[in-house]
């Protein structure tokens, strides 16, 4: 078995974009504790990050060709991107969608996501540890347990 993980935009700058909001680690230490559970859980898994909403919707595109499912933190396309929504329903895999902040305590404009209604489900508000309970979720998923 084998899990992508998607970054959407801005999340190559965590650590230290907004701090107190998105806590202070780093993008490639969220990957690497993801790394560190998928070799405990038995699963590969690939990473990307873009900033691109159209290099997102290609990956997810082709996404089936390599992976199971898909742990996708879309950013801020989280809020209008219907060609990700698109992409996300077109898909035969499962993707559990995931955010480090709660998108339904924030600004009005975060609390909508146009990809919720076509994800599995959707992780929110855990911090980084939301990205480790999205995978368990993923692989829980695929096995049907």
């Amino acid at each position: 078995m084998k899990i992508l993980v998607l970054h959407g935009p801005n999340l190559n700058l965590l650590g230290k974009r907004e701090p107190g909001l998105y806590g202070t680690g780093s993008l490639e230490e969220i990957n690497a504790s993801l790394q560190e559970l998928a070799c405990e859980l038995g699963v590969e898994i690939g990473f990307m990050q873009s900033n691109h909403e159209g290099v997102l919707v290609d990956k997810l595109h082709t996404a089936s060709a390599e992976y199971d499912a898909v742990v996708f933190n879309p950013g801020a396309f989280t809020h209008y991107s219907y060609a990700l929504r698109d992409a996300v329903a077109a898909i035969a895999l499962p993707v559990v969608e995931v955010h480090i902040t709660n998108i339904h305590a924030r600004e009005e404009f975060r609390c909508l996501s146009v990809i919720a209604p076509v994800a599995a489900g959707q992780i929110t508000g855990f911090g980084a540890l939301g990205y480790q309970l999205a995978l368990r979720a993923a692989v829980g998923l695929v096995t049907g347990q």
